[in-house]
């Protein structure tokens, strides 16, 4: 999709085979207009319409079909003779969503990718470019057919409009949807005004659609929504999963575990969570809300199997997470960027678990009209101990890796309590890959192996949330 994503207004997609013939439908040509797209809130879908509907659906198909040659026969274990579970992953060509889509795909459900590929749009706008090169999806999953013979159905849109929703909804009737499709970084959504109307209404609004998707086309469906456990802020107390137990005045009750959102990313979680849990009650769905810590790591089973299914590594300040910017940094011999004083403490997880942690939601799906909340994290760390692990772990490669103090960009506390259980999922048979002498080592010769694609102007952080302005910012200047 890189070609199509350099170009502010394409008028030809080509996507055929001798199979199949696909053409444009309902293709927005201010889809790729980048002021365009920061000024409306909403990112009209980009549909492919297939002339010939697939069969055992009554409405017609709006998807991107992805076809090829025969792929090469492949043996299966499977003697279930049940229908293979059917998940939606919105967001699927994301950090953790393609991760997701793969592995659920190796373990025979039928998968369906649903995504407006914004993603990659946001670093075309900020000047950004992933560590390891990225296939276009249409490359991606043709590369996954080939290798397993597995069907990954992709349709590219955007769930704000609701119209592209219904019509993927009622064209695939899932099972279970993954929803992984919001603006996932709390300093996008602090550079101005239009990043922060957008993060809110596309993340709020697209899950309210899926909301009502579910309601009127498949009662059924099990919602696996990923939040945050930046919802909850740093209390001084610890954090349950998703309730508390309080006794005020005499009297005890269950509640919500208090949110305190830091960023208008978050807030936008905290509303998606009121949301989710209003629509369980009163329309009876039924919801698994997974409060993620910090994901680190690349590589997964699925994604190590071709070059051409590797996944996204973010080293940025914007969108790269603690960890793997870390390595990143010692991998070129740029001392590791400490945000004042270095005890920010959170709940991290290693991205193979992260597609356990979803994978273990849907084989145990909650009941109609329940909203559970797990905490979605195996370890936790300040900022202070990633900086020294990673200081140890290099320094056995050779790399000669420093730290500096960088003024805090963020409006958090530095030094706080921090205490937040995580249960639910290891009850459920989650088994955690801790952060290891060998998986630092590994992150770290990944980092090495591409360090060459790095662009050091994009390491120290330049988004203030004090000084968020009005005036849309290019970050890439």
């Amino acid at each position: 999709m890189a070609q199509l994503l350099s170009s502010p207004c394409p008028s030809v997609i080509s996507l055929s085979s001798s199979k199949n013939s696909i053409k444009p439908f309902g293709l927005k040509q201010t889809f790729f207009n980048h002021p365009q797209v920061l000024s409306t809130p909403s990112l009209k879908g980009l549909l492919f319409q297939e002339k010939k509907p697939r069969r055992r659906r009554r409405s017609c198909v709006f998807r991107a079909a992805i076809s090829q040659q025969s792929p090469p026969e492949t043996s299966t274990n499977d003697s279930s003779s049940s229908k293979p579970k059917r998940v939606m992953v919105i967001g699927g060509d994301g950090y953790c969503g393609w991760a997701t889509a793969l592995h659920l795909s190796k373990k025979n459900y039928e998968v369906a990718i649903v995504d407006n590929l914004v993603r990659r749009l946001f670093d075309h706008q900020l000047g950004l470019e992933s560590l390891t090169p990225i296939a276009s999806i249409h490359d991606r999953i043709s590369r996954w057919k080939a290798l397993t013979g597995k069907t990954i159905e992709l349709y590219v849109g955007d769930i704000c409009d609701f119209e592209f929703l219904a019509e993927s909804f009622k064209s695939f009737e899932p099972d279970s949807v993954v929803h992984f499709g919001e603006q996932r970084s709390a300093p996008y959504s602090m550079i101005d005004r239009s990043r922060a109307v957008f993060t809110q209404h596309n993340n709020v609004i697209g899950t309210l659609n899926v909301l009502f998707a579910i309601k009127e086309f498949g009662e059924e469906c099990h919602l696996v929504k990923l939040g945050t456990m930046g919802e909850y802020g740093t209390p001084n107390i610890d954090i349950e999963e998703g309730y508390i137990t309080i006794t005020h005045n005499g009297r005890t009750d269950t509640l919500p575990y208090p949110k305190q959102a830091s960023s208008f990313y978050h807030l936008s979680k905290v509303h998606d969570s009121h949301n989710i849990a209003f629509t369980c009650k009163a329309w009876g769905i039924r919801a698994t809300d997974l409060n993620q810590g910090v994901v680190y790591g690349v590589k997964t089973d699925e994604t190590e199997m071709h070059e051409e299914l590797r996944n996204r590594l973010d080293y940025d300040a914007v969108f790269g997470t603690a960890l793997n910017r870390f390595c990143v940094q010692a991998a070129v011999g740029h001392p590791l960027t400490v945000y004042g004083k270095g005890g920010q403490t959170r709940g991290y997880l290693d991205i193979r678990d992260t597609v356990q942690c979803v994978e273990l939601a849907i084989a145990n799906p909650a009941k109609a009209g329940e909203f559970r909340v797990f905490n979605q994290f195996t370890e936790q760390f300040s900022v202070n101990e990633l900086a020294s692990l990673v200081t140890k772990a290099g320094s056995k490669l050779g790399l000669d890796v420093t730290k500096m103090t960088v003024p805090n960009p963020r409006v958090e506390a530095e030094e706080h309590y921090y205490n937040a259980k995580h249960t639910k999922l290891m009850e459920l048979g989650l088994e955690p890959h801790y952060l290891s002498e060998s998986l630092l080592d590994s992150l770290l010769n990944f980092a090495v192996q591409f360090k060459d694609r790095v662009d050091t102007k994009q390491i120290m952080p330049s988004v203030s949330w004090k000084k968020i302005g009005v005036k849309t910012k290019s970050m890439g200047a």
